[in-house]
């Protein structure tokens, strides 16, 4: 079985021990110079660093757990990679085939529990088999990009077979698969789509790939904005003016509002979860470009739909279009990123008083070297960082995205240095999230993993306390008790740094950054405020008469009280933001 998993590339698996899965241990020991175990403290954080090495990688995953309880607690990584499209093997022990079905201590029938989360399920039968069982798992994984389970007795994993070769691992199938192609009468059709339309927007998701520099020129040249999903944060640069950015809570105002006026709305590439909120709001029509037929009309009922990769829909579009004189939409929504760019990086500047979060990210953007990796957590984290982190070309962000489970940062970050030992690995997470896997600094500190885990402190459940507050009802659960994370990161025998002023900022992430190069991880402990991020969902636009309006959202004023846009904008020290009305007056758009 190493064997096999050797020839598939495999460098690391993650897991933690257990008496169902001895024959599995014993396997790595003999094969521990080839393939690394990471010994994890929980097996939720061995799926999720799996998961963060296939998201990071593009390539297996692999993780294992004992049986019964160890197999359970695997459940949460492995619905991870599957809502993310990442390929995972999980192993998973079981008891001895003989003491099956005989009620043995831990015998617990795992097959139909992981039913929903695996595309390939299987228990091993043979010896003589798993090779074979473990061979097929992999190769499955690959193509359904998605989870497989192995669950092996633990005796057959001492029974000697023969050695012979079992593995289908080859050079000549590792090349990319061949993409569908947009044809011309397709693309001419959308392109007359545009030329009717007067507010196009591209929606753009993850299956951008590495076509940015295409989509950007497209974009320049019909005079489109483009709205980004969050895994597409780092595959649009976030300095190309036509970017907005995200969209519906963790998002600019930007994309919001622009998204708010579309007529027409382009998915490329995009798996977006959020639909059923963003794409009511109003009628548009749609258009989907995916290379998955699978995902037509997913999100939204269809006006026309084209199967193609994005990189052979854009060579094609880019052949075919015609440049276009410049769109007041297209310059009215430039200003108004602009005016939200501005906004932020006057929180991000400021130098004293109580610490804020915005202060935080700009320490992390200025000792983050150009190909860092960023692994953030779920809660504000999230929203922070899509509108905080300045993004470069060769750096990379994971997240758990479809999923959103709390306590992704940490076993991302540990993955991602494993795969990356020569890059710099952060781990951004809230208290909340933080401290459902913090006991993983252990292995930070044993495996001398150099990342630098930033944990933004503000003693409540921040992004809940957020939906509570705009809902009729008190905040009730989301405060936490606080804990002082530097003790306890130095406890586990990593470097811990507290910051509770503006201005100590600058210096703790100094101290950070040496550590780090020193080969040392470390833990910032923010104690952040607990401000509230301004929330442009709430922002609505309306048609009246022959314009635009905007208002700040009636759920809103129910629960917060009434309240201008200029109020609405004051409440979070945003008084220089301008409506987007403003800036269709200012160049002309009209309806």
């Amino acid at each position: 079985m190493m064997k096999v998993l050797e020839s598939w590339g495999v460098k690391h698996v993650y897991g933690y021990p257990g008496g169902s899965i001895s024959s599995t241990m014993h396997a790595l020991e003999v094969e521990q110079e080839r393939i690394k175990y990471v010994q994890v403290r929980h097996e939720q954080v061995g799926a999720l660093a799996a998961a963060g090495h296939a998201k990071a990688t593009g390539e297996i995953g692999v993780t294992f757990g004992s049986a019964g309880p160890g197999a359970v607690n695997l459940l949460n990584g492995l619905y991870d990679a599957k809502e993310d499209n990442v390929p995972v093997l999980a192993i998973v022990g079981q008891v001895p085939s003989t003491n099956m079905n005989y009620d043995y201590f831990q015998e617990f029938p795992e097959i139909p529990m992981f039913s929903d989360v695996a595309d390939y399920n299987r228990i091993v039968m043979t010896a003589e088999s798993l090779p074979y069982v473990i061979d097929k798992a992999i190769r499955e994984a690959y193509k359904n990009q998605g989870v497989s389970v192995v669950v092996i007795p633990n005796n057959l994993g001492f029974v000697e077979i023969e050695d012979i070769p079992f593995s289908s691992a080859q050079n000549t199938d590792r090349k990319p698969a061949p993409e569908p192609e947009a044809t011309d009468e397709e693309v001419a059709h959308l392109l007359a789509m545009i030329k009717e339309a007067k507010r196009p927007v591209f929606h753009v998701g993850s299956g951008i790939k590495g076509n940015q520099d295409k989509l950007q020129k497209l974009a320049e040249k019909l005079q489109i904005p483009v709205v980004i999903t969050g895994l597409a944060k780092g595959k649009v640069d976030d300095n190309f003016a036509g970017n907005m950015g995200t969209s519906n809570r963790a998002a600019s105002k930007a994309a919001d509002e622009i998204f708010g006026v579309a007529d027409l709305v382009i998915a490329l590439g995009a798996n977006f979860p959020f639909a059923n909120l963003v794409y009511r709001t109003h009628e548009f029509k749609f258009v989907q470009i995916d290379n998955d037929k699978a995902k037509f009309g997913r999100h939204h009922y269809l006006d026309y739909s084209i199967w193609s990769d994005s990189g052979k829909f854009l060579d094609k579009a880019l052949e075919m279009s015609e440049q276009q004189p410049a769109s007041p939409f297209y310059q009215a929504a430039v200003e108004d990123m602009q005016n939200w760019k501005e906004y932020l990086n006057k929180l991000m500047n400021k130098t004293d008083g109580a610490l804020e979060y915005e202060q935080v990210y700009r320490e992390i953007n200025r000792i983050a070297e150009p190909d860092a990796l960023f692994s953030v957590d779920v809660g504000d984290n999230i929203i922070n960082s899509f509108r905080f982190l300045d993004m470069k070309r060769e750096q990379k962000m994971t997240i758990s995205a479809l999923f959103a489970t709390m306590g992704y940062g940490l076993p991302g970050a540990i993955a991602g240095q494993f795969a990356y030992p020569e890059r710099q690995v952060f781990n951004i997470a809230g208290d909340g999230a933080f401290s459902m896997v913090m006991q993983d600094l252990l292995t930070l500190n044993k495996y001398n993993l150099p990342v630098i885990n930033v944990i933004t402190s503000n003693q409540f459940l921040s992004f809940i306390k957020s939906e509570q507050d705009d809902l009729t009802m008190n905040n009730f659960g989301v405060d936490l008790k606080d804990a002082n994370f530097k003790q306890i990161a130095e406890a586990m025998g990593v470097h811990g740094i507290e910051v509770n002023e503006a201005k100590d900022l600058a210096a703790a992430f100094d101290e950070a950054l040496a550590t780090s190069k020193a080969g040392k991880p470390v833990l910032i402990d923010a104690n952040i405020t607990s401000k509230r991020g301004l929330p442009v969902e709430e922002l609505q636009l309306e048609i009246e008469g022959d314009h635009f309006v905007e208002y700040v959202s009636a759920g809103y004023q129910e629960t917060h009280g009434k309240r201008t846009l200029e109020e609405f904008f004051a409440e979070y020290d945003a008084q220089e933001l301008k409506s987007l009305p403003y800036y269709f007056e200012k160049y002309g758009v009209t309806l």
